[in-house]
């Protein structure tokens, strides 16, 4: 019963603004002391959890398991195929598939197959509109539970994927791969229509609305479209007074 009351009172925290746990660093808040000791980390760059293997160190318990399995004494299991490990033989299964093509969990709404049964039930969501993962600062709710890891990312400062590069630092490691782009000149999306090149696949998407003609970014002040989302970013300084750069 005291579990379920101090769940409670947690929860009851997203209703309520009552944020009781602050950084003595820079002031900011939280709802859970767990999140306030992990956004301390950003601060004083300690990192608890180390590897056996190598001795690498982290700042959180996830990015530890994520880094194991990069050993083979610790993923006994390998793809023939890649050479990929993996601690467990139904995971390496599951990769398996990635090489095969076998999809065999299919969508009873509209028919899209899947290779995981749990990337399955992710998409299901984008059907039902079910959001299980709820931040427990600000009450914000996720369909995918990578997303939710993204997001919480924002409260905590953290920044695990850092450029070898530069040293710059970001919370997505999508974002780190598309930014090391910038240093290897790598543009794999090409549009099919004019063969121009970008880094990342949504630049393509902006750049192809100006062959479609599409003015798909409006303005919520008067209404003007445009096909690209930085042209309307320009465009809204003008509301806003100050001048278009």
């Amino acid at each position: 019963m005291v579990g379920v009351k101090s769940t409670l009172a947690i929860h009851e925290r997203i209703h309520n603004p009552e944020k009781p746990f602050s950084c003595s660093e820079c002031g900011k808040c939280f709802t859970q002391i767990g999140n306030l000791a992990s956004h301390q980390r950003t601060h004083t760059g300690e990192k608890p959890f180390s590897c056996s293997e190598c001795g690498k160190c982290f700042t959180q318990r996830s990015h530890l398991i994520a880094h194991q399995r990069t050993h083979p004494a610790l993923s006994p299991f390998s793809c023939m195929e890649c050479g990929k490990y993996f601690t467990r033989r139904a995971n390496l299964l599951v990769h398996q598939r990635t090489h095969t093509g076998v999809s065999p969990f299919s969508c009873a709404e509209c028919g899209k197959c899947f290779s995981r049964r749990a990337s399955l039930t992710e998409h299901q969501r984008t059907h039902t509109g079910e959001k299980p993962y709820s931040c427990s600062e600000c009450g914000k709710g996720f369909s995918l539970i990578s997303a939710y890891i993204n997001h919480k990312r924002i409260h905590t400062g953290e920044k695990p994927f850092k450029c070898s590069e530069c040293g710059r630092c970001f919370t997505q490691r999508a974002n780190l791969i598309g930014h090391q782009r910038t240093h290897t000149g790598e543009k794999p999306y090409s549009c099919p229509e004019c063969g121009r090149c970008f880094t990342r696949r949504v630049y393509l998407t902006e750049h192809q609305r100006t062959h479609s003609g599409l003015p798909l970014f409006s303005c919520a002040d008067c209404g003007k479209s445009y096909s690209q989302r930085a042209s309307l970013i320009k465009h809204q300084r003008t509301h806003a007074g100050a001048k278009p750069q």
